[in-house]
């Protein structure tokens, strides 16, 4: 079942995350603010992933010393998305 979700951000310079799942596979990820390069190539190699792989690559990156970053968000997001279900 294909299902979009929304995720504000917390600590980086995106403010928010776009995901569409089918089940527990990510079709598409977009970033609205940050490093335009930087969450493009994210959104484009985490495109047909499983969401528990996507988290366990991502979680705990950090972006100068934030304590986190939009790969981390992205993880935080779908661990969210995962808690609801």
């Amino acid at each position: 079942m294909v299902r979009e979700f929304t995720y504000a951000t917390r600590g980086t310079c995106s403010r928010q995350i776009n995901i569409t799942l089918d089940d527990d596979t990510i079709i598409s990820v977009s970033f609205v603010g940050g490093c335009s390069g930087n969450t493009k190539g994210i959104a484009s190699l985490v495109a047909g992933m499983k969401v528990d792989d996507v988290i366990e690559k991502l979680e705990g990156i950090d972006c100068g010393g934030k304590g986190t970053s939009c790969p981390d968000q992205l993880a935080h997001a779908l661990m969210q998305i995962k808690a609801q279900q």
